[in-house]
């Protein structure tokens, strides 16, 4: 069988049904264009040669001297140069994606000088030069030199096929092997709402891990992710008749003042989130408290109760869990965010479900976590502080 020059590998190959009738048309009509020899090697025709061996016009020992009507030699003098001569004979007969053109524009500029020819003036080829060439852009052919670089050999094919964008293949190259071979196979499948959700997730999953080893790493501890329950002092509209339910009788509370001067930006990390617990009367002083604590309010999630509370104009069901951030923490990855609204069983007083935490672990599971006002054990791998936080449980 002949091999196949590199200036026609550039180019992908024919695959599926465009093959097959390819190999049809020459099965019934016989070979209409010669296949292109240079140096020895197929330099345009490899599609036809490959279809001429599968219809057996051809066989892989027969040499092109032997078959006349099926070959013809590469003639600088007639044809210019060869590199040329395969561009443009592909960019005309061949309807490639800009993708696709992109990574032929890569692999151009991949070729080092004097290979695989030894005219240093066909070799050595500049990115913006190579793009120029198959009118493409140069950024666009820079992720594609990524993709050949750092890209399993699956997901190259799924851009050569045109099933996968270089865009998103550079992404994939930041991601683990078998990842990568997932994307690929889902992208060959057509399930392109799965790759941009596999490369989103697996992308943030690799910051969050980043950004955990960081952190750890510190000489001195500070955390990426505090959750907070402060001892909020609620004021009744009478203490001589409405502290009969107030916190007071459970646990010391501090006001609001108090709360927001802890020195808690001391053992925050550069880039953390905070999840601030707040009553529906208290939600003003929480956002006070965050904002001094130096974070900044992004949402919230909503804990229905099981058992309905106080309240002067409501009889209350529900607490605030806020979420504020400092830095560039990443957001839950698209499609693993929780609901906003979570029911749990309430239990003893001011007693948090402990699933809120489960939800913060599945979102950050590498980052160092504390816990303010935590009430008794610290949570595996979380640190605790508080009046009422037994030894902590995270070395």
């Amino acid at each position: 069988m002949l091999a196949f020059h590199p200036y026609a590998d550039i180019f992908p190959l024919l695959g599926g049904a465009d093959f097959a009738d390819l190999v049809a048309d020459i099965r019934a009509f016989g070979l209409r264009e010669k296949i292109k020899l240079f140096d020895g090697q197929v330099l345009d025709g490899r599609n036809r040669y490959r279809a001429c061996l599968a219809a057996e016009l051809l066989g892989e020992d027969d040499a092109p001297d032997d078959r006349p009507g099926f070959f013809e030699r590469f003639v600088r003098e007639l044809d210019g140069e060869p590199l040329a001569f395969a561009i443009s004979r592909n960019l005309k007969r061949r309807h490639l994606s800009d993708d696709q053109r992109r990574m032929v524009a890569a692999k151009l500029a991949n070729m080092s000088r004097g290979r695989p020819a030894e005219n240093p003036a066909e070799c050595g080829i500049k990115v913006a030069d190579a793009a120029r060439m198959v009118n493409v852009d140069e950024a666009g052919t820079e992720r594609a030199r990524t993709v050949l670089a750092r890209a399993v050999p699956e997901i190259k094919t799924a851009v050569e096929r045109g099933t996968l964008s270089v865009a998103a293949a550079a992404q994939a190259t930041k991601l683990e092997p078998q990842t990568q071979r997932r994307i690929a196979e889902e992208a060959d499948a057509g399930h392109a709402n799965i790759v941009r959700a596999v490369i989103k997730q697996e992308s943030r999953a690799e910051r969050e891990r980043d950004l955990g080893a960081k952190q750890t790493a510190l000489p001195q501890q500070k955390y990426g992710v505090i959750v907070a329950d402060p001892e909020w002092r609620f004021e009744p509209w009478s203490r001589a008749t409405g502290m009969d339910r107030a916190a007071d009788n459970h646990y010391p509370t501090s006001c609001t003042e108090v709360i927001a001067a802890r020195d808690v930006p001391s053992i925050a990390a550069d880039d953390c989130v905070l999840f601030l617990w707040a009553t529906a009367p208290m939600l003003p002083h929480a956002l006070l408290v965050m904002d001094a604590w130096g974070f900044d309010y992004r949402s919230n999630y909503v804990w229905h109760k099981t058992k309905t509370g106080t309240g002067y104009w409501s009889r209350n069901c529900h607490e605030h869990l806020l979420i504020g951030v400092k830095g560039k923490i990443p957001a839950p990855a698209p499609g693993l965010q929780w609901d906003s609204c979570l029911t749990f069983n309430a239990t003893e007083h001011s007693a948090k479900p402990e699933e809120f935490l489960m939800m913060i672990e599945n979102y950050y599971p590498t980052l160092p976590k504390i816990e303010l006002n935590r009430r008794g054990p610290a949570r595996p791998g979380w640190h605790a502080w508080g009046n009422e936080a037994h030894a902590e449980a995270a070395e």
